[in-house]
């Protein structure tokens, strides 16, 4: 079946209790799993939006390991889907819609352990007017490391291809090609870091399948990605790795103000903004043409940038 055939598929079928009971477990897994980590809480504000829904968002800040992190649940409603959420299917914008979802995002404090981003989501229009209902799943994860270790890089996409790999051998090369064109600022001509997977639109399987697929990529991310963390929380670093950590978030912050397909949803569809904006690093900074030293550790990061078959 074609995405366009499943996603004009009457809602039959189609479990959204099913979806909002996972992702709110796996929110609450991936927390505990954190907090185990870094010996801090995370705090929880749940929120209302007036248009609809509302959603959990799960905080640290100043953490022993993580300088910022969240985990945030949204499951919201509204009248008109924006034009961020629909960009493969231009003609679902302005429909009523139903999303819900989970997004993760680590920020560790120790320059040598990497950023990380977790999100798997879901989307449903209704029928109306004689157009049909449409769904897809979306998200991915991916890493972004300042001074990446090849051991590291290899592991996150092994895990990522292991999770996939039930599903059918088409499924990783393709979900990693994605993440590579999409976290890829487009304005500096580079990676935003060493890629993972990435998916929208997802629906050709039928919705059982759908499901099990974001299901695979939402359960492998504690195991590709905490490990990494408790084998550099304790790298030796100075003001110069703090220095270039703060240097490289910068352009994490312009890919997600910019490009990123998830920010914009948020903010085009009145989201809560506390929210949204949670997953930017709470330091980062910009220099006039900057170039590392060849040949230095900073300057090693470029050859990483480079997709390639990692796993």
């Amino acid at each position: 079946m074609t995405d366009s055939a499943a996603g004009r598929a009457s809602t039959h079928g189609v479990d959204a209790d099913a979806v909002r009971d996972y992702l709110l477990g796996l929110q609450r897994r991936l927390v505990a799993a954190f907090e185990a980590i870094d010996g801090n809480p995370f705090r929880t504000d749940a929120w209302q939006r007036p248009e609809g829904g509302g959603g959990i968002t799960r905080v640290i800040e100043d953490g022993a390991v993580f300088e910022r992190g969240a985990a945030l649940f949204s499951h919201v409603r509204g009248a008109g889907l924006p034009a961020a959420a629909s960009a493969r299917r231009p003609g679902l914008a302005g429909r009523a819609f139903e999303a819900m979802g989970v997004s993760v995002v680590l920020h560790p404090r120790n320059p040598y352990a990497p950023t990380a981003h977790l999100n798997v989501r879901f989307f449903a229009t209704p029928g109306d007017e004689g157009a049909e209902a449409a769904w897809w799943f979306g998200g991915g994860m991916d890493l972004t490391p300042c001074y990446p270790f090849e051991k590291d890089v290899a592991r996150f996409h092994g895990a990522c291809r292991a999770a996939l790999e039930p599903f059918g051998p088409q499924w990783h090369p393709r979900f990693k090609k994605w993440c590579d064109e999409y976290f890829f600022l487009k304005h500096r001509n580079e990676a935003r870091g060493v890629g993972g997977v990435f998916f929208d639109d997802l629906c050709e399987p039928g919705f059982g399948r759908s499901f099990a697929i974001a299901r695979a990529v939402g359960d492998a991310f504690e195991d590709a990605y905490l490990p990494i963390v408790e084998r550099r929380r304790s790298e030796p670093w100075g003001e110069r790795e703090r220095d270039f950590q703060a240097y490289r978030r910068g352009r994490y912050v312009e890919f997600n103000l910019v490009h990123d397909r998830g920010t914009l949803f948020g903010l085009q569809s009145g989201g809560r903004t506390e929210s949204i904006l949670c997953s930017m690093p709470p330091l980062a900074r910009w220099r006039y043409d900057w170039h590392p030293e060849p040949g230095s550790p900073e300057a090693r990061l470029a050859e990483f940038l480079v997709p390639r078959d990692w796993a």
